[in-house]
């Protein structure tokens, strides 16, 4: 098997990108689809449209309806063909950004991807999550070829919720847990190959630079303020988290988030790196991890106020039925928990969901 390396051609982090990075957008082409929600276009959408304007490119909006779902794909993409759009420009958060991934894949054209949060490793990918129109996981989406273009604005970020920053470092830090046991297993990357050097040594600098650096950066967050830890951080969340797992691969705790979708109720409010979260706990237990590794990322979960219990991820009152769901949806063919280096069936993850529960209810109360 061929060792394969993913990454997206350029990627631009920093204070002010988004007023004074636009050239390399222009690079791309002149009339540029500017794929946003109703809420980040106030915040950031409508100046960053005035700002492609001055730089003489030719934008035009368009409004995200909030579920990367085939339905939603194929409208955006008539609009696009309709307007003769040569660039796409996702700009929002991570299912903003992998249905603009599927728009310019539609469209064989390049894509920008502008995240204003730092809360998903989506950005610098060649595949797409996608889902129901009402939000169950359907399919990984991928692609022949990563973004070209990812613009990274750090004042825009840190104007956005904390616990989106939070979030983006529970995501982030499933990513050298996964690769781990891709490693062992000897399993596929995301890009369908082995997992090269590179893949490794960069979720294991991603975990290294997210234990040092999450709760400083957290608190910056918090102030609105841009600082070294601050960086790092968004640049772990993003391009290390991002390269990492594309490059070095899932395993269970991807999986048990898409499990997740199985059951109805509550913890559909919760935000992907959340649930992903307890997935890596999850997947910590099925490994029979070592007390000080499982302890370590308890501990800073619960410093960033991440859900490590059942109650947190609302499924206390889960009946076992209903945790098999999740088990069985996370179990299904083809998925990632598969690249485990043993075994697990639907039955290991509700034993490992309900054990996480306990371990953290009797040793690590709130």
């Amino acid at each position: 098997m061929e060792r394969i390396f993913a990454s997206p051609s350029r990627y631009v982090q920093g204070k002010g990108v988004l007023e004074n990075g636009l050239h390399h957008i222009k690079d791309l082409g002149q009339k540029v689809l500017l794929l946003t929600d109703e809420n980040v276009w106030e915040i950031a959408g409508e100046t960053l449209f005035d700002n492609l304007k001055a730089a003489d490119l030719s934008p035009v909006k368009e409004i995200f309806g909030g579920e990367a779902s085939a339905k939603e794909i194929e409208r955006i993409v008539e609009k696009a063909q309709d307007e003769s759009i040569e660039v796409i420009a996702a700009l929002g958060g991570g299912k903003t950004i992998d249905t603009g991934k599927a728009v310019a894949d539609e469209l064989k054209v390049p894509i920008a991807v502008l995240p204003t949060i730092a809360s998903t490793d989506a950005p610098t990918s060649s595949l797409s999550v996608i889902y129901s129109d009402e939000g169950r996981f359907e399919k990984y989406r991928f692609y022949n070829k990563n973004p070209e273009l990812v613009l990274v604005d750090t004042a825009i970020i840190a104007k956005a919720p904390a616990k989106l920053l939070a979030a983006g470092i529970a995501d982030a830090l499933a990513t050298y847990v996964e690769a781990r046991a891709v490693a062992r297993s000897h399993s596929e990357n995301m890009v369908g190959g082995m997992q090269p050097i590179a893949g490794m040594a960069i979720a294991e600098k991603c975990e290294e630079i997210l234990f040092d650096n999450a709760l400083k950066a957290y608190q910056a967050n918090q102030q609105q303020v841009v600082t070294e830890a601050f960086e790092q951080i968004v640049e772990a969340n993003t391009l290390l988290s991002g390269l990492g797992f594309e490059s070095a691969g899932l395993a269970a705790a991807h999986a048990i988030h898409n499990g997740l979708t199985a059951i109805d109720g509550e913890v559909h409010a919760l935000s992907h790196g959340e649930k992903v979260a307890y997935g890596t706990l999850t997947q910590l237990m099925l490994e029979n991890a070592d007390p000080d590794e499982l302890d370590a990322y308890i501990e800073l979960y619960q410093a960033l106020d991440l859900p490590t219990t059942l109650s947190d991820m609302s499924l206390s009152e889960a009946k076992d039925a209903d945790l098999l769901k999740i088990g069985e949806q996370a179990c299904i063919e083809g998925e990632t928990i598969h690249h485990m280096p043993f075994p697990v069936t639907p039955e290991d993850v509700v034993a490992a969901l309900k054990a996480v529960d306990a371990y953290v209810t009797s040793y690590y109360p709130r």
